[in-house]
């Protein structure tokens, strides 16, 4: 019995000094870190192929190792999109709701849509992403176009993200906004409501796009009011890896089609990295940058990644 003891003993003890050397090999070689990058062609070229060895990741100046570049493309291209509707916007907006159904058919079969909007800093999801894409266009409606029906876009981003649950599709939210932050106001980049979405986004890995839409009211139409809001959108697109679609004045865009275009033409485009970040003390957010060599694109992406504690 004593015998058979010692040999039980022995072999946890094995397997337990060979889970610390492997620890300790990960802890030293990085953490596994994996986000989606969106190969951006220069305007007037095409999408050029981009290699596993074309694409570079810079922490600072150190450069991480690159672990794995997957086409989001066949077994790889699950897809969840939410489209958040702001319910302050003008009623106008129904002006664009055959566009939006036209590009929610227009999606591959396998990509899962979703319908929120935003109400008192909340995403109030009026379908859960689905594959049954008449039932995520049925979900659409006219906005109720009440100023300050939505206290913040950016709350209900934030809201949208943390209950989203995580598994192994790309997520990726399309706002349609006037970007304006009743709750917090405009004029300055230290809203702390657009500072908290972008960190939940950033730590989740959804990539937020963003069309600018007009509110209601003399806010719907106020300079100062809408270049802020579009900055704000803009800011919470480039700092997630998504694309921000404004027109530069307070009207309403005339149509949806060329940025819905767009976005399709991105989501064909995506890729999955993942790379090896240097293993933090404390888990947080840490700024990388994604590059290549490869003429007449860019590679698009989340400006932090989160990076789990070293074991």
């Amino acid at each position: 019995m004593k015998k058979y003891l010692t040999v039980a003993v022995l072999e946890l003890l094995v397997a337990f000094f060979s889970t610390c050397s492997i620890l300790a090999q990960e802890s030293a070689n990085g953490v596994p870190v994996r986000i989606v990058v969106t190969v951006e062609a220069h305007k007037g070229s095409n999408s050029p192929v981009v290699n596993r060895e074309d694409v570079m990741v810079f922490e600072g100046k150190d450069r991480d190792t690159v672990t794995d570049w997957t086409p989001a493309q066949g077994e790889h291209a699950a897809l969840e999109y939410f489209l958040l509707i702001d319910d302050g916007a003008n009623t106008s907006l129904g002006t664009q709701l055959n566009d939006i159904r036209k590009f929610i058919d227009a999606q591959p079969p396998s990509t899962a849509i979703g319908v929120a909007y935003m109400q008192d800093g909340i995403a109030r999801v009026a379908q859960n992403p689905t594959t049954d894409h008449a039932q995520a266009a049925k979900a659409l409606r006219l906005p109720m176009g009440l100023l300050g029906v939505n206290a913040s876009p950016y709350l209900s981003l934030s809201d949208l993200v943390k209950r989203w649950p995580a598994d192994n599709a790309r997520h990726e939210v399309l706002i349609i906004s006037d970007g304006i932050d009743y709750l917090y106001g405009v004029g300055d980049f230290q809203d702390p409501y657009l500072d908290a979405a972008i960190d939940d986004a950033q730590r989740a890995g959804v990539v937020v796009s963003a069309i600018y839409t007009p509110g209601v009211g003399h806010f719907g139409h106020s300079y100062w009011l809408n270049y802020w809001g579009q900055l704000y959108l803009s800011k919470v697109a480039e700092k997630t890896g998504g694309e921000s679609y404004y027109i530069g004045f307070t009207g309403a865009p005339v149509t949806f089609t060329p940025y819905l275009d767009d976005q399709a033409e991105r989501l064909m485009h995506q890729y999955w990295l993942t790379f090896l970040a240097r293993p933090p003390k404390k888990a947080g957010l840490q700024r990388i940058k994604v590059k290549t060599e490869v003429p007449k694109v860019d590679l698009v992406t989340q400006g932090e990644v989160w990076v789990p504690a070293s074991q």
